[in-house]
């Protein structure tokens, strides 16, 4: 735990959480919206990673403490009841490590993910809903809190595509490593004759840029189209064309929002989509990291990081860190804490040898 305090300089975490709390206390604070938004979201940020350390220090010596009182007592059960906490120390401690991994430029922030079918057919449009369904159980077990921009239905079964947002600190590092194409193997629940089948989807994953971030986009260079909502099957989820599509003529990026209730709040949501995805192209071009950012990836074969495979046997396996769990209903529901670890572990270790 010393190491990581001195990684995560807490210290400095603790002057600066002093410095911004000033700064909270002061009555023009909202004169100005944008830096008062910075300040207090830097602030949360930084008061939640210093709370986090400190709980996991106190659990720590409170097991210090079991363990002491449970040798001193001869008590099988303090012991028992140590090496439970212990277990779950344990891991929570190897998370914590992993983050001080995550200090990239953008890690900091909000993630912003969007799914698409890729080839496969119909197992691929079911396989993308499954991989958003994955991703959302996984916030969920966090508590991370996820907004639904945009969801393309398929007409027999699964998405076309899926855009959403997963609002917690450090979520775009710790999900940026899921970028690229995923590949599904199966018996097709969807072929008559009991076939195996290989799909693919791709997922792309940007982080969420705060308002201090502004880029301008004049008018004349948004093309805004306006259309009916459609759930699956078709079924027409309300019975006003408040659904907004965005196309940025320029780069030709295009953004749906179709999940608030009227057209103001579609367009007012797919503006943010819209804005986070040109930030980020300008930003990633900058750096000459377009593709890192964006997942440059066409979702076929020869593309692939990922294998889960269901048929002739089980297991899911990334291709670059060589992590595999044997479970992969598991891992649809959401259990992929070591894939994530592993994938952070593995592209600090590719910088590293880059760098040398």
């Amino acid at each position: 735990m010393r190491t990581i305090e001195q990684v995560l300089d807490i210290d400095a975490m603790r002057q600066e959480i002093v410095d911004l709390g000033e700064q909270v206390g002061a009555a023009d604070l909202w004169d100005d919206q944008e830096n008062a938004t910075r300040v207090t979201g830097r602030l949360s940020l930084l008061q939640g990673q210093v709370d986090r350390f400190a709980e996991l220090s106190s659990r720590i010596e409170d097991l210090e403490a079991l363990v002491e009182l449970g040798v001193e007592e001869g008590d099988a059960d303090s012991m028992a009841e140590a090496e439970r906490d212990l277990v779950k120390i344990k891991k929570s401690v190897e998370q914590l490590e992993v983050r001080t991994l995550l200090s990239g430029e953008y890690d900091v922030r909000e993630a912003l993910i969007t799914i698409r079918a890729g080839a496969g057919g119909v197992d691929a449009a079911d396989f993308a809903e499954t991989l958003m369904r994955m991703y959302t159980r996984w916030a969920e077990q966090h508590k991370y809190p996820v907004d639904v921009f945009d969801t393309s239905y398929a007409e027999e079964a699964g998405l076309k595509s899926a855009t959403f947002a997963v609002r917690a600190p450090y979520a775009y590092g710790t999900l940026s490593v899921e970028a690229g194409t995923h590949r599904l193997v199966r018996i097709s629940p969807f072929d008559n004759q009991g076939r195996r089948q290989t799909s693919f989807a791709a997922v792309e994953v940007v982080p969420v840029f705060e308002q201090t971030d502004a880029i301008e986009v004049p008018d004349e260079e948004i093309r805004t189209d306006v259309y009916r909502s459609g759930g699956p099957g078709g079924q027409s989820v309300n019975t006003t064309d408040s659904a907004v599509r965005l196309t940025h003529i320029p780069t030709g990026i295009v953004v749906s929002c179709q999940n608030e209730k009227s057209q103001l709040q579609n367009k007012a949501s797919a503006m943010v989509v819209l804005k986070a995805k040109l930030l980020a192209r300008k930003k990633a071009e900058e750096k000459a990291h377009l593709d890192e950012m964006r997942g440059d990836v066409q979702a076929s074969w020869g593309d692939q990081m990922r294998n889960y495979v269901l048929n002739p046997y089980q297991v899911v396996k990334d291709l670059r860190t060589s992590y595999e769990v044997g479970n992969p209903q598991a891992v649809f529901d959401g259990d992929i804490d070591g894939f994530l670890e592993a994938g952070i572990r593995w592209r600090m270790g590719a910088e590293k040898a880059g760098a040398s």
